[in-house]
């Protein structure tokens, strides 16, 4: 039996009753199994020998799935944890410590919607301190029921094969991760630029439907510009746009 069975049996054993009733028609604690492997894999922070990823994950829900955790938390959060300690060792990715999930609830979130944040904790670049430092957490990916529904949708049709997007900047091709790329100066950053007129945290390139891309300023300085236009708000990006943020310049191609 593979690792995800196993872990969706013992989930289904864990949530028995009203709560996996509910879940098994809005959000499923497999699902959410899936998506926080899926942000541990999107957040690599590459050293000279090892590959890190995040070893914290708040996990935000509606008020009313989260009202159906009571008394359950616990024992999801040692299973998932035991999940994501176990991928990491799969795909040979360094963890600080063993995985640290939390829930909590969100407001905005409506029934069948979570949303996954990432944090790295780790010891101060350059020091020999063992006190972790915290890094700042990254954007929420919110997940939907109508997501998944459409994913099984197109499993039974046949989908086509995720088109791939890239950023050329600074004489590198940086493949753009499914849920999207932070671009900055930032170690943190999935592109990260030398440029010292680019912000820490410059901007944000996000897919959109059906193929679609976009870039946002994350509030920087000096701006984001498209094809020589300002940006107001996400831009819509097509293959060969050529992006610029401050004095630094990209090419955003689809392959």
């Amino acid at each position: 039996m593979s690792v995800l069975r196993n872990l969706e049996a013992r989930l289904t054993d864990i949530v028995e009753g009203t709560f996996g009733r509910v879940f098994k028609s809005e959000v499923r604690p497999v699902e959410v199994a899936r998506k926080l492997a899926r942000e541990m894999d999107e957040h690599r922070t590459a050293s000279l020998s090892r590959t890190y990823v995040p070893n914290e994950y708040i996990v935000y829900l509606s008020p009313e799935d989260r009202s159906r955790l009571e008394g359950l938390e616990d024992s999801l959060i040692d299973e998932l944890s035991g999940y994501l300690l176990e991928h990491a060792r799969r795909e040979r990715l360094a963890l600080l410590s063993r995985p640290q999930i939390e829930f909590r609830t969100d407001e905005r979130l409506s029934l069948g919607e979570f949303g996954i944040q990432t944090r790295l904790v780790r010891p101060p670049e350059g020091s020999g301190e063992h006190e972790a430092a915290q890094a700042d957490h990254g954007n929420t990916m919110i997940y939907s029921t109508a997501g998944r529904i459409r994913d099984e949708v197109e499993q039974v049709q046949g989908a086509r094969p995720p088109t791939r997007a890239l950023l050329v900047a600074e004489g590198r091709r940086h493949v753009v991760p499914q849920g999207g790329a932070l671009i900055g100066r930032s170690r943190e950053c999935d592109v990260v630029l030398s440029d010292a007129n680019v912000s820490r945290r410059h901007a944000q390139v996000l897919p959109g439907a059906t193929g679609s891309w976009t870039i946002a300023d994350l509030g920087s300085t000096n701006g984001v510009l498209v094809n020589g236009q300002r940006t107001d708000g996400p831009a819509a990006l097509q293959s060969g746009d050529r992006i610029a943020l401050g004095t630094a310049s990209m090419t955003f191609e689809l392959e």
